[in-house]
């Protein structure tokens, strides 16, 4: 196993975090990770991470869902088993389409959500049983963890993420 040193910058405010972001960004540093408690807005664009394609997982699962309602409804009340309610024979389904659209826009909605949910947990890796992969319990509540790899001088280093607010700079071996 092959172990390298990583700085772990502690910060208890999300505005000095985003500052320390784009200095660190501006001194050519890699980040590694951001832990956070909650979700900071522009983070991701700050860290100068890629927009997520998410959206089109989303409206591809949400046509699956309109085809799958579509098909079957289509075939439980026209086909299989057509039935004449409130005096609307169902003869075909274009005819019978507009009492169709709740049921419709449900599927693509329920389609959607639940294979985003589950897209999500997939590319993320986290699945059921996986250990935390938190460095600093901390995260959790209320401080922001910045992960940035060491490369040369060590204490410049300590010093710099110091100078952007860090309350607390802790050099780790990271195992890979």
């Amino acid at each position: 196993m092959e172990a390298s040193k990583v700085i772990h910058a502690i910060y208890n405010d999300d505005d000095i975090l985003m500052s320390a972001v784009k200095q660190t960004r501006a001194a050519k540093h890699h980040i590694e990770e951001i832990y956070t408690p909650f979700p900071v807005h522009g983070l991701d664009k700050a860290m100068g991470l890629a927009p997520t394609r998410l959206a089109i997982c989303a409206f591809m699962y949400g046509c699956v869902g309109l085809a799958v309602a579509t098909l079957m409804m289509n075939f439980i009340m026209i086909e299989d088993w057509p039935q004449d309610i409130g005096g609307k024979p169902s003869f075909s389904y274009l005819e019978n389409m507009p009492a169709f659209v709740p049921i419709m826009f449900e599927l693509t909605v329920f389609f959607a959500a639940h294979l985003m949910v589950i897209t999500f947990y997939l590319r993320s890796r986290m699945w059921p049983f996986k250990e935390a992969e938190n460095p600093d319990k901390r995260t959790t509540d209320d401080h922001f963890l910045m992960e940035v790899p060491v490369h040369g001088d060590e204490k410049a280093l300590h010093d710099f993420f110091l100078s952007t607010g860090a309350v607390e700079v802790n050099i780790v071996d990271k195992a890979h």
